[in-house]
C-alpha cells in the first residue's frame, strides 16, 4: 500500500515520514483475516469467490480467539477483519472486542450493505479504528459490478450512518475500465459524505478477479487515475483538508508519484526518492499476511492458491517467522529476482517487482507484472539522451 498523502505531507513538513521496516525483512506483518467466506453479494472482482452460502470447516469462535492470542504473541499490531462479509459472522463483535483488548489496531472491511439503523450503534460501540466500505463506481456501474440492484444506495447509506456515529470511514474503489471515467465523481462523493480516506486498488487477477481481468483499466487509464489522485491529495494538503489518499496492488504508483514530484515539486525529489527506497515496494510475504476462513496462511489475500501453513496446527510465529515456507523466503528477497524487462529496471528497488499474482496469472510467477504501466524509456537504467533538432 502506498501512503500517498502521508508522503506528500512529509514533503510539506507537516508530519514525520511513514515508519518503515527494512524492505523484505522478516517481521510481524499487517494481517488481513477473512473471518468467513460467505457474502450477501457476488462481486465480479472477488478474490475469495464468495457466495451467499455457508462454507465448511471455518474457524469457530474458540479457534478464532486462539488465533488472536497467537497473532499477539507473534508481535502483530494491525488486524483487518474481512470476508466474505464479516457482518454475517455472529461473533464478529466478540472477536473484535477481544482483539482491541489485546491492543490491536482493528479495522473492519465491509461492502456496507448490511450496515443500517439496526446495528450502527453496535458498530460504533465496537470502536473499530477504521471501517472501509467498497464503492466501485456510480449507481449503475456499482450495482452491475456487485451484481445486486440497490447495493450502491445501501452502501452509501452505510457511509452516512458511520459518519453520523463518528466512525472513521474509508471509501475503497477497484479501478476498472468501467469506472475509470467516474473517478472525479467518486472523489466528489468523498467530499459530500465527509469521508476521510480514499483507497484506490488496482485490479488483481485472483478469484473472480482473474476471470474479470479483461475489465482491468488500460495502462493509460491507470496513470491518469493516479495523477488525478496525486493532484487532489496535494491540493488538500495545501488547503488544510484532512484527507488520506492511498493506493494498492500496483507498486508502479510509487514511481509515478516520484515522477509527479519531480515535475511539480522538484526540490523534494531527492527526499522522496530516499523515502520510497526505504519503503521498498511490494511487501507480500513480509509486511503483509493473510489468514483465510479455514486458517490457511497466505503471503497476501490474492495468494489463496498457495498456503504457507495453517494456524489450526502451527503457531503463526512458527509459520511466519521461525520456519517460513520457501515461497516466503523468495518473496522476501530484496530486491526480488524478477525476469524480463524488470531485470534492467532502474526502479526495482522501489517497486520490488510489483504484484506477483498478476505475473502468475500471466503465466510466469517471476516474470514482469503485466499491470506495470511504466514505459521502457521510464524504467531504463540510463535515461535516453535527447538529441535536439535544429531547423535548417
Amino acid at each position: 500500500m502506498l501512503r500517498i498523502s502521508h508522503y506528500l505531507r512529509t514533503l510539506a513538513g507537516q508530519c514525520p515520514p511513514p515508519r518503515s521496516a527494512k524492505p523484505g525483512s522478516q517481521r510481524a506483518p499487517v494481517v488481513i483475516w477473512n473471518l468467513l467466506r460467505r457474502c450477501n453479494l457476488t462481486c465480479k472482482h472477488c478474490y475469495a469467490t464468495s457466495a451467499d452460502s455457508v462454507f465448511r470447516d471455518e474457524l469457530d469462535t474458540e479457534a478464532a480467539l486462539k488465533v488472536i492470542d497467537d497473532l499477539h504473541e507473534a508481535g502483530v499490531k494491525v488486524l483487518i477483519l474481512s470476508g466474505g462479509e464479516p457482518l454475517l459472522r455472529e461473533d464478529l463483535f466478540q472477536l473484535s472486542a477481544y482483539a482491541r483488548a489485546k491492543g490491536f489496531f482493528v479495522a473492519l472491511s465491509s461492502n456496507g450493505t448490511l450496515i443500517d439503523e439496526g446495528n450502527i450503534q453496535q458498530i460504533a460501540e465496537a470502536r473499530f479504528d477504521y471501517v472501509g466500505i467498497s464503492i466501485d463506481g456510480l449507481k449503475a456501474t456499482h450495482d452491475a459490478f456487485r451484481q445486486s440492484e440497490g447495493s450502491f444506495e445501501r452502501s452509501m447509506h452505510a457511509i452516512s450512518l458511520c459518519r453520523q456515529a463518528g466512525i472513521r470511514v474509508g471509501l475503497r474503489t477497484t479501478l476498472t475500465q468501467e469506472n475509470h471515467a467516474q473517478l472525479p465523481q467518486l472523489l466528489a462523493l468523498m467530499r459530500e459524505y465527509d469521508v476521510q480516506k480514499f483507497y484506490l486498488s488496482h485490479l488483481n487477477y485472483s478469484g473472480r478477479g482473474k476471470r474479470s481481468r479483461q475489465l482491468d483499466a488500460h495502462q493509460q487509464m491507470s496513470r491518469e487515475a493516479m495523477l488525478m489522485i496525486f493532484q487532489q491529495a496535494w491540493e488538500d494538503i495545501q488547503n488544510g483538508v484532512a484527507s488520506d489518499f492511498v493506493s494498492g496492488n500496483n507498486d508502479a504508483d510509487a514511481v509515478l508519484l516520484l515522477q509527479w514530484v519531480h515535475q511539480h515539486l522538484p526540490e523534494h525529489y531527492p527526499q522522496l526518492e530516499h523515502l520510497l527506497h526505504a519503503w521498498g515496494g511490494n511487501a507480500s510475504g513480509s509486511g503483509i499476511a493473510n489468514i483465510d476462513n479455514t486458517g490457511e496462511v497466505h503471503p497476501d489475500t490474492y495468494w489463496w492458491q498457495h498456503s504457507v501453513g495453517n494456524v489450526r496446527h502451527t503457531s503463526f510465529r512458527e509459520i511466519w517467522l521461525e520456519r517460513p515456507d520457501p515461497l516466503l523466503l523468495r518473496l522476501r528477497q530484496y530486491p526480488r529476482q524478477i525476469g524480463g524487462r524488470c531485470t534492467e529496471c532502474r526502479w526495482l528497488g522501489i517497486c520490488n517487482g510489483n504484484t506477483r499474482t498478476r505475473a502468475w496469472a500471466g503465466g510466469d510467477l517471476w516474470g514482469p507484472d503485466p499491470g506495470c504501466y511504466l514505459s521502457d524509456a521510464e524504467i531504463a537504467r540510463t535515461p535516453p539522451t535527447l538529441i535536439p533538432c535544429s531547423a535548417r
